[in-house]
Protein backbone atom coordinates (compact mmCIF):
# COMPACT_ATOMS: atom_id res chain seq x y z
CA UNK A 1 0.00 0.00 0.00
CA UNK A 2 1.18 3.60 -0.98
CA UNK A 3 2.10 5.97 1.81
CA UNK A 4 3.50 9.66 1.71
CA UNK A 5 5.57 10.32 4.83
CA UNK A 6 6.18 14.36 5.31
CA UNK A 7 9.50 16.00 6.97
CA UNK A 8 10.22 19.19 7.37
CA UNK A 9 13.66 20.01 5.76
CA UNK A 10 13.85 23.87 6.66
CA UNK A 11 11.97 27.40 7.02
CA UNK A 12 8.61 26.58 5.56
CA UNK A 13 9.73 23.72 3.63
CA UNK A 14 9.14 20.29 3.74
CA UNK A 15 10.72 17.34 2.06
CA UNK A 16 7.68 14.28 0.90
CA UNK A 17 8.33 10.95 0.39
CA UNK A 18 6.14 8.86 -1.62
CA UNK A 19 6.27 5.31 -1.08
CA UNK A 20 4.98 2.51 -3.23
CA UNK A 21 4.54 -1.26 -3.40
CA UNK A 22 4.75 -3.39 -6.54
CA UNK A 23 1.20 -4.21 -5.84
CA UNK A 24 0.39 -0.90 -6.85
CA UNK A 25 1.77 -0.24 -10.25
CA UNK A 26 2.24 -3.81 -11.82
CA UNK A 27 -1.83 -4.08 -12.20
CA UNK A 28 -1.77 -0.69 -14.41
CA UNK A 29 1.52 -1.77 -15.81
CA UNK A 30 -0.06 -5.30 -17.23
CA UNK A 31 -3.26 -3.73 -18.54
CA UNK A 32 -1.27 -1.47 -20.83
CA UNK A 33 0.19 -3.88 -22.19
CA UNK A 34 -2.31 -5.75 -23.03
CA UNK A 35 -3.87 -2.60 -24.82
CA UNK A 36 -0.57 -1.93 -27.10
CA UNK A 37 -0.94 -5.61 -27.98
CA UNK A 38 -4.06 -4.82 -29.47
CA UNK A 39 -3.31 -1.17 -30.92
CA UNK A 40 0.39 -1.98 -31.83
CA UNK A 41 1.43 -2.17 -35.95
CA UNK A 42 4.42 -4.45 -35.91
CA UNK A 43 4.93 -6.00 -39.49
CA UNK A 44 4.67 -9.90 -39.61
CA UNK A 45 1.68 -9.83 -36.59
CA UNK A 46 -1.63 -9.27 -37.21
CA UNK A 47 -3.27 -5.90 -35.62
CA UNK A 48 -4.09 -7.21 -32.30
CA UNK A 49 -2.82 -10.23 -32.28
CA UNK A 50 0.67 -9.43 -30.86
CA UNK A 51 1.99 -10.81 -28.21
CA UNK A 52 2.61 -9.41 -24.85
CA UNK A 53 5.88 -10.62 -24.78
CA UNK A 54 7.04 -8.76 -27.95
CA UNK A 55 5.37 -5.78 -26.57
CA UNK A 56 7.25 -6.12 -23.61
CA UNK A 57 10.53 -6.51 -24.98
CA UNK A 58 9.92 -3.48 -27.60
CA UNK A 59 8.19 -0.79 -25.68
CA UNK A 60 8.08 -2.16 -21.77
CA UNK A 61 10.84 -0.49 -20.01
CA UNK A 62 9.07 2.71 -21.66
CA UNK A 63 5.61 1.77 -20.36
CA UNK A 64 7.06 0.51 -17.17
CA UNK A 65 8.78 3.40 -15.90
CA UNK A 66 5.65 5.66 -17.60
CA UNK A 67 3.34 3.20 -15.08
CA UNK A 68 5.59 3.63 -12.09
CA UNK A 69 5.65 7.66 -12.41
CA UNK A 70 1.35 7.96 -12.86
CA UNK A 71 1.47 6.16 -9.64
CA UNK A 72 3.76 7.82 -7.82
CA UNK A 73 2.32 11.46 -9.12
CA UNK A 74 -1.43 9.95 -8.33
CA UNK A 75 -0.17 9.18 -5.32
CA UNK A 76 0.76 12.28 -4.55
CA UNK A 77 -2.22 14.59 -5.28
CA UNK A 78 -4.14 12.31 -3.34
CA UNK A 79 -2.43 13.01 -0.67
CA UNK A 80 -2.16 16.59 -0.95
CA UNK A 81 -6.22 16.83 -1.75
CA UNK A 82 -6.85 14.93 1.45
CA UNK A 83 -4.05 16.93 3.52
CA UNK A 84 -4.32 19.94 1.85
CA UNK A 85 -1.14 22.00 2.96
CA UNK A 86 -1.00 25.51 2.22
CA UNK A 87 1.69 25.01 -0.57
CA UNK A 88 3.10 27.27 -2.75
CA UNK A 89 2.94 26.23 -6.78
CA UNK A 90 3.51 22.20 -7.41
CA UNK A 91 5.89 20.36 -5.24
CA UNK A 92 9.24 19.83 -7.07
CA UNK A 93 11.25 16.24 -7.74
CA UNK A 94 14.45 16.33 -5.57
CA UNK A 95 16.91 13.71 -6.85
CA UNK A 96 14.71 10.89 -8.07
CA UNK A 97 16.75 7.99 -10.10
CA UNK A 98 13.73 6.55 -12.75
CA UNK A 99 17.34 4.53 -14.38
CA UNK A 100 17.48 1.58 -11.72
CA UNK A 101 13.46 0.78 -12.34
CA UNK A 102 13.39 -3.18 -14.00
CA UNK A 103 10.40 -4.33 -15.21
CA UNK A 104 12.08 -7.91 -14.35
CA UNK A 105 12.37 -7.16 -10.71
CA UNK A 106 9.17 -4.95 -9.40
CA UNK A 107 10.36 -3.74 -6.15
CA UNK A 108 9.04 -1.26 -4.39
CA UNK A 109 10.21 2.07 -4.72
CA UNK A 110 10.28 5.45 -3.15
CA UNK A 111 10.43 9.02 -4.60
CA UNK A 112 11.17 12.35 -2.94
CA UNK A 113 9.64 16.04 -3.54
CA UNK A 114 9.70 19.39 -2.00
CA UNK A 115 7.09 21.46 -0.89
CA UNK A 116 7.12 25.33 -0.29
CA UNK A 117 4.63 26.47 2.89
CA UNK A 118 2.86 29.81 2.42
CA UNK A 119 3.91 32.02 5.84
CA UNK A 120 1.32 32.47 8.72
CA UNK A 121 0.77 36.45 8.69
CA UNK A 122 -1.17 39.28 10.20
CA UNK A 123 -2.69 41.91 7.93
CA UNK A 124 -1.29 45.26 9.97
CA UNK A 125 -3.83 47.73 11.36
CA UNK A 126 -5.14 50.05 8.72
CA UNK A 127 -6.51 52.74 11.19
CA UNK A 128 -2.84 53.62 12.33
CA UNK A 129 -1.63 53.75 8.76
CA UNK A 130 0.18 57.44 8.47
CA UNK A 131 -1.72 58.34 5.00
CA UNK A 132 -1.75 61.89 3.65
CA UNK A 133 -4.62 62.48 0.99
CA UNK A 134 -3.51 65.13 -1.33
CA UNK A 135 -6.14 67.16 -2.59
CA UNK A 136 -5.62 69.34 -5.46
CA UNK A 137 -8.32 72.50 -5.50
CA UNK A 138 -9.42 73.14 -9.19
CA UNK A 139 -8.79 76.76 -9.61
CA UNK A 140 -10.10 79.52 -12.05
CA UNK A 141 -6.46 79.51 -13.76
CA UNK A 142 -6.47 75.81 -14.04
CA UNK A 143 -10.02 76.36 -16.06
CA UNK A 144 -9.02 79.19 -18.11
CA UNK A 145 -5.67 77.10 -18.92
CA UNK A 146 -7.78 73.95 -19.78
CA UNK A 147 -10.31 76.07 -22.49
CA UNK A 148 -6.79 77.89 -23.67
CA UNK A 149 -5.78 74.41 -24.56
CA UNK A 150 -9.07 73.48 -26.40
CA UNK A 151 -9.05 76.62 -28.46
CA UNK A 152 -5.77 75.73 -29.45
CA UNK A 153 -6.44 72.19 -29.95
CA UNK A 154 -9.48 72.99 -32.55
CA UNK A 155 -7.63 76.10 -33.81
CA UNK A 156 -5.78 76.66 -37.08
CA UNK A 157 -2.13 76.59 -37.47
CA UNK A 158 0.08 79.22 -38.92
CA UNK A 159 3.94 79.19 -39.23
CA UNK A 160 5.42 82.63 -38.49
CA UNK A 161 9.29 82.80 -39.17
CA UNK A 162 10.38 83.40 -35.68
CA UNK A 163 9.52 82.22 -31.70
CA UNK A 164 7.99 84.90 -30.61
CA UNK A 165 4.91 83.90 -28.39
CA UNK A 166 4.83 81.68 -25.75
CA UNK A 167 1.92 79.98 -27.16
CA UNK A 168 4.33 79.15 -30.23
CA UNK A 169 4.11 75.47 -31.00
CA UNK A 170 7.82 73.92 -31.67
CA UNK A 171 9.00 71.02 -33.56
CA UNK A 172 11.96 70.33 -32.01
CA UNK A 173 14.46 67.71 -32.52
CA UNK A 174 16.22 66.24 -29.01
CA UNK A 175 19.41 65.13 -29.14
CA UNK A 176 21.35 63.43 -26.15
CA UNK A 177 24.73 64.79 -25.66
CA UNK A 178 27.78 65.64 -23.33
CA UNK A 179 27.71 68.44 -21.63
CA UNK A 180 29.90 70.35 -24.30
CA UNK A 181 27.25 68.97 -26.72
CA UNK A 182 29.06 66.04 -28.81
CA UNK A 183 25.76 64.05 -29.45
CA UNK A 184 26.61 60.70 -26.90
CA UNK A 185 26.67 57.37 -29.46
CA UNK A 186 24.02 55.45 -27.81
CA UNK A 187 22.02 58.42 -26.60
CA UNK A 188 18.41 59.48 -26.94
CA UNK A 189 17.11 60.97 -30.40
CA UNK A 190 13.81 62.22 -31.18
CA UNK A 191 11.74 64.58 -33.07
CA UNK A 192 8.69 65.97 -30.42
CA UNK A 193 6.29 69.08 -30.63
CA UNK A 194 6.45 71.32 -27.61
CA UNK A 195 4.46 74.61 -26.71
CA UNK A 196 6.94 77.21 -25.60
CA UNK A 197 5.40 78.18 -22.88
CA UNK A 198 5.71 74.56 -21.16
CA UNK A 199 9.48 75.46 -20.82
CA UNK A 200 10.95 76.68 -17.94
CA UNK A 201 11.25 80.95 -17.78
CA UNK A 202 14.80 81.14 -18.31
CA UNK A 203 14.68 78.79 -21.54
CA UNK A 204 12.02 80.51 -22.67
CA UNK A 205 13.93 83.58 -23.17
CA UNK A 206 16.83 82.11 -24.71
CA UNK A 207 14.51 80.64 -27.27
CA UNK A 208 12.82 83.93 -28.18
CA UNK A 209 13.90 85.00 -31.38
CA UNK A 210 14.95 81.99 -32.66
CA UNK A 211 14.27 80.33 -36.01
CA UNK A 212 14.11 77.12 -37.85
CA UNK A 213 17.55 75.74 -37.69
CA UNK A 214 18.60 77.76 -34.51
CA UNK A 215 19.48 75.10 -31.38
CA UNK A 216 20.81 75.08 -27.94
CA UNK A 217 22.16 72.33 -25.68
CA UNK A 218 20.56 72.61 -22.21
CA UNK A 219 20.08 69.24 -19.44
CA UNK A 220 16.30 68.37 -19.46
CA UNK A 221 15.40 69.21 -16.31
CA UNK A 222 17.07 72.78 -16.45
CA UNK A 223 13.97 73.10 -19.45
CA UNK A 224 11.40 71.64 -18.01
CA UNK A 225 9.92 70.93 -14.63
CA UNK A 226 7.11 69.04 -13.10
CA UNK A 227 4.63 67.32 -15.40
CA UNK A 228 5.82 68.94 -18.19
CA UNK A 229 9.59 67.26 -17.07
CA UNK A 230 8.11 64.02 -16.44
CA UNK A 231 5.76 63.69 -19.97
CA UNK A 232 8.84 65.04 -22.06
CA UNK A 233 11.15 62.29 -20.19
CA UNK A 234 8.73 59.59 -21.03
CA UNK A 235 8.32 60.32 -24.80
CA UNK A 236 12.00 60.75 -24.65
CA UNK A 237 12.40 57.26 -23.31
CA UNK A 238 14.23 58.73 -20.19
CA UNK A 239 13.47 57.25 -17.49
CA UNK A 240 11.41 59.77 -14.74
CA UNK A 241 12.84 58.05 -11.62
CA UNK A 242 16.44 58.80 -11.86
CA UNK A 243 17.71 62.38 -11.42
CA UNK A 244 21.06 61.50 -13.33
CA UNK A 245 19.00 60.51 -16.63
CA UNK A 246 16.52 63.85 -16.09
CA UNK A 247 19.94 66.56 -15.99
CA UNK A 248 20.73 64.48 -19.38
CA UNK A 249 21.96 67.11 -22.11
CA UNK A 250 20.03 67.60 -25.18
CA UNK A 251 20.79 69.31 -28.13
CA UNK A 252 17.20 71.21 -29.20
CA UNK A 253 17.22 71.65 -32.84
CA UNK A 254 14.24 73.85 -34.15
CA UNK A 255 12.74 71.82 -36.66
CA UNK A 256 9.75 74.09 -37.24
CA UNK A 257 7.41 77.13 -35.46
CA UNK A 258 3.98 77.15 -35.35
CA UNK A 259 1.47 79.42 -34.01
CA UNK A 260 -2.29 78.24 -33.54
CA UNK A 261 -4.70 80.42 -33.91
CA UNK A 262 -7.60 80.13 -31.13
CA UNK A 263 -11.20 79.26 -31.95
CA UNK A 264 -13.78 81.71 -30.41
CA UNK A 265 -15.73 81.07 -27.92
CA UNK A 266 -19.01 80.59 -29.46
CA UNK A 267 -21.75 77.62 -29.37
CA UNK A 268 -20.34 75.88 -32.05
CA UNK A 269 -17.28 75.86 -30.03
CA UNK A 270 -18.79 74.71 -27.23
CA UNK A 271 -20.95 71.95 -29.37
CA UNK A 272 -17.68 70.49 -29.72
CA UNK A 273 -16.28 70.29 -26.76
CA UNK A 274 -19.60 68.98 -24.57
CA UNK A 275 -21.21 67.43 -27.47
CA UNK A 276 -25.40 66.91 -26.85
CA UNK A 277 -25.40 69.48 -24.11
CA UNK A 278 -26.38 72.42 -25.81
CA UNK A 279 -24.13 75.17 -23.81
CA UNK A 280 -24.75 78.86 -24.91
CA UNK A 281 -22.03 80.74 -22.12
CA UNK A 282 -18.91 80.29 -20.80
CA UNK A 283 -19.47 79.95 -17.49
CA UNK A 284 -22.05 77.06 -18.35
CA UNK A 285 -18.50 75.51 -20.23
CA UNK A 286 -16.75 76.45 -17.13
CA UNK A 287 -19.06 74.92 -14.67
CA UNK A 288 -19.14 71.71 -16.45
CA UNK A 289 -15.60 71.53 -17.24
CA UNK A 290 -14.83 72.35 -13.57
CA UNK A 291 -17.27 69.15 -12.69
CA UNK A 292 -14.85 66.76 -14.63
CA UNK A 293 -11.92 68.14 -13.93
CA UNK A 294 -12.82 67.88 -9.99
CA UNK A 295 -13.94 64.18 -10.75
CA UNK A 296 -10.50 64.08 -12.43
CA UNK A 297 -8.25 65.43 -9.71
CA UNK A 298 -10.43 63.04 -7.34
CA UNK A 299 -9.39 60.11 -8.74
CA UNK A 300 -5.95 61.37 -8.86
CA UNK A 301 -5.45 61.81 -5.43
CA UNK A 302 -7.48 58.35 -4.53
CA UNK A 303 -4.58 56.33 -7.13
CA UNK A 304 -1.71 58.19 -4.82
CA UNK A 305 -3.41 56.98 -1.60
CA UNK A 306 -3.82 53.48 -3.02
CA UNK A 307 0.02 53.79 -3.80
CA UNK A 308 0.76 54.65 0.08
CA UNK A 309 -1.41 52.13 1.06
CA UNK A 310 0.28 49.79 -1.16
CA UNK A 311 3.54 50.36 0.41
CA UNK A 312 2.47 50.67 3.99
CA UNK A 313 0.94 47.08 3.58
CA UNK A 314 3.87 45.91 1.56
CA UNK A 315 6.25 47.13 4.57
CA UNK A 316 5.00 46.68 7.39
CA UNK A 317 3.58 42.91 7.10
CA UNK A 318 5.61 40.62 8.64
CA UNK A 319 5.99 38.32 6.38
CA UNK A 320 8.88 34.99 5.89
CA UNK A 321 9.39 32.85 2.63
CA UNK A 322 10.70 29.49 1.71
CA UNK A 323 13.41 30.97 -0.09
CA UNK A 324 15.65 27.73 -1.42
CA UNK A 325 12.19 26.30 -2.46
CA UNK A 326 11.39 29.66 -4.85
CA UNK A 327 14.08 30.40 -6.02
CA UNK A 328 14.24 26.14 -7.31
CA UNK A 329 10.57 27.02 -8.51
CA UNK A 330 11.59 30.18 -10.57
CA UNK A 331 14.70 28.13 -11.95
CA UNK A 332 12.02 25.36 -13.48
CA UNK A 333 8.37 26.71 -13.43
CA UNK A 334 8.28 28.97 -16.25
CA UNK A 335 8.14 28.46 -19.68
CA UNK A 336 12.14 28.63 -19.80
CA UNK A 337 14.32 27.27 -17.91
CA UNK A 338 16.90 29.91 -15.87
CA UNK A 339 20.09 29.51 -14.32
CA UNK A 340 20.80 29.55 -10.50
CA UNK A 341 22.09 33.45 -11.16
CA UNK A 342 18.99 34.58 -12.67
CA UNK A 343 16.67 33.24 -10.50
CA UNK A 344 18.80 34.79 -7.61
CA UNK A 345 18.34 38.64 -9.83
CA UNK A 346 14.95 37.86 -10.18
CA UNK A 347 13.62 36.70 -6.57
CA UNK A 348 13.74 40.43 -4.44
CA UNK A 349 10.82 41.74 -7.34
CA UNK A 350 9.45 38.11 -7.34
CA UNK A 351 9.14 37.73 -3.71
CA UNK A 352 7.50 41.44 -3.34
CA UNK A 353 4.93 40.80 -5.62
CA UNK A 354 4.34 37.36 -4.48
CA UNK A 355 3.65 38.71 -1.02
CA UNK A 356 1.35 41.18 -1.98
CA UNK A 357 -0.54 38.97 -3.97
CA UNK A 358 -1.26 37.19 -0.51
CA UNK A 359 -2.08 40.19 0.95
CA UNK A 360 -4.92 40.83 -1.31
CA UNK A 361 -5.97 37.48 -1.56
CA UNK A 362 -6.26 38.06 2.20
CA UNK A 363 -8.50 40.51 2.00
CA UNK A 364 -10.36 39.22 -1.02
CA UNK A 365 -11.18 36.25 1.18
CA UNK A 366 -11.48 37.81 4.63
CA UNK A 367 -13.96 40.88 3.41
CA UNK A 368 -15.89 38.72 1.52
CA UNK A 369 -14.83 40.95 -1.97
CA UNK A 370 -16.76 39.95 -5.27
CA UNK A 371 -16.96 40.52 -8.95
CA UNK A 372 -20.09 39.35 -10.45
CA UNK A 373 -20.88 38.69 -13.42
CA UNK A 374 -22.52 41.85 -14.28
CA UNK A 375 -20.18 44.24 -13.05
CA UNK A 376 -17.89 42.25 -15.79
CA UNK A 377 -20.27 42.90 -18.39
CA UNK A 378 -20.69 46.72 -17.53
CA UNK A 379 -17.06 47.28 -16.98
CA UNK A 380 -16.57 45.95 -20.53
CA UNK A 381 -19.14 47.83 -21.94
CA UNK A 382 -17.69 51.08 -20.61
CA UNK A 383 -14.36 50.41 -22.20
CA UNK A 384 -15.75 50.13 -25.83
CA UNK A 385 -17.74 53.03 -25.30
CA UNK A 386 -15.20 55.11 -24.28
CA UNK A 387 -13.13 53.78 -27.21
CA UNK A 388 -15.44 54.42 -30.14
CA UNK A 389 -16.57 57.89 -27.98
CA UNK A 390 -12.73 58.93 -28.28
CA UNK A 391 -12.83 57.60 -32.30
CA UNK A 392 -16.31 59.83 -32.24
CA UNK A 393 -18.06 56.97 -34.00
CA UNK A 394 -22.06 57.57 -33.51
CA UNK A 395 -24.89 55.98 -34.71
CA UNK A 396 -26.74 52.47 -34.05
CA UNK A 397 -25.26 50.25 -31.64
CA UNK A 398 -27.44 47.77 -31.76
CA UNK A 399 -24.11 45.50 -32.15
CA UNK A 400 -22.93 46.35 -28.60
CA UNK A 401 -24.83 43.51 -26.66
CA UNK A 402 -23.88 40.46 -29.48
CA UNK A 403 -19.85 42.30 -29.27
CA UNK A 404 -19.93 42.12 -25.64
CA UNK A 405 -21.32 38.48 -25.62
CA UNK A 406 -18.43 37.46 -27.64
CA UNK A 407 -16.18 39.26 -25.01
CA UNK A 408 -17.43 37.52 -22.15
CA UNK A 409 -16.41 34.57 -24.03
CA UNK A 410 -12.62 35.27 -23.93
CA UNK A 411 -11.35 34.45 -20.92
CA UNK A 412 -8.20 36.20 -21.10
CA UNK A 413 -10.37 39.52 -21.46
CA UNK A 414 -12.57 37.81 -18.47
CA UNK A 415 -9.16 37.77 -16.04
CA UNK A 416 -8.05 41.08 -17.10
CA UNK A 417 -10.98 42.84 -16.33
CA UNK A 418 -11.48 41.03 -13.29
CA UNK A 419 -8.36 41.56 -12.11
CA UNK A 420 -8.46 45.34 -12.38
CA UNK A 421 -11.91 45.55 -10.38
CA UNK A 422 -10.65 42.86 -7.65
CA UNK A 423 -7.48 45.03 -7.35
CA UNK A 424 -9.96 48.37 -7.42
CA UNK A 425 -12.38 46.51 -4.91
CA UNK A 426 -9.15 45.63 -2.62
CA UNK A 427 -7.65 49.31 -2.63
CA UNK A 428 -11.00 50.95 -1.99
CA UNK A 429 -11.95 48.67 0.68
CA UNK A 430 -8.43 49.14 2.29
CA UNK A 431 -8.98 53.06 1.96
CA UNK A 432 -12.33 52.90 4.01
CA UNK A 433 -10.53 51.54 7.06
CA UNK A 434 -8.27 54.09 7.43
CA UNK A 435 -8.12 57.97 8.70
CA UNK A 436 -5.89 59.42 6.54
CA UNK A 437 -4.41 63.17 6.62
CA UNK A 438 -5.99 65.46 4.01
CA UNK A 439 -3.31 68.17 2.47
CA UNK A 440 -3.97 70.83 -0.30
CA UNK A 441 -1.32 70.21 -3.41
CA UNK A 442 -0.77 71.91 -6.90
CA UNK A 443 -1.63 69.87 -9.83
CA UNK A 444 2.00 69.63 -10.47
CA UNK A 445 3.05 68.40 -7.29
CA UNK A 446 0.81 65.60 -6.98
CA UNK A 447 1.77 64.53 -11.08
CA UNK A 448 5.17 64.13 -9.63
CA UNK A 449 4.23 61.93 -6.36
CA UNK A 450 2.61 59.70 -8.45
CA UNK A 451 6.21 58.95 -11.27
CA UNK A 452 7.86 58.33 -7.62
CA UNK A 453 6.22 55.02 -7.10
CA UNK A 454 5.37 52.09 -9.83
CA UNK A 455 3.63 48.70 -8.68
Amino acid sequence: MATVVRENTGLLTDKLTVKINKEDYLPAFEKKVKEYSKTANIPGFRKGMVPAGMIKKMYGPGIFSDEVLRTVERELHTWLNTEKPEIFAQPLPLTNDIGGLDMNKPEDVSFDFEIGLKPVFEIPDLAKAPLTKHVVEVTDAMLDEEISRMQIKGGNMTEPEVIENEENVLNILFTETDAAGAPKETGAVKENSVILKYFTPAVQQKLMGMKVGDSIIEQLNVAFEGEKLHALGHDLGIDAHSTEAMSSYFKMEIVKIGLVEKRELDEAFFAEIFPGKEYKTLDEVKAALKTEMIAYWDAQSSNQLHDQLYHYLLEETKMEFPESFLKRWLQTGGEEAKTAEQAEAEFPSFSSQLKWTLISDRLITENKLEVGAEELRDSMKGEVMRYFGQMNMDGDLSWLDSYLDRMMKDEKQIEATYRRLITSKVFDFAAAQTNPAEKKVTADELVGMQHHHEH
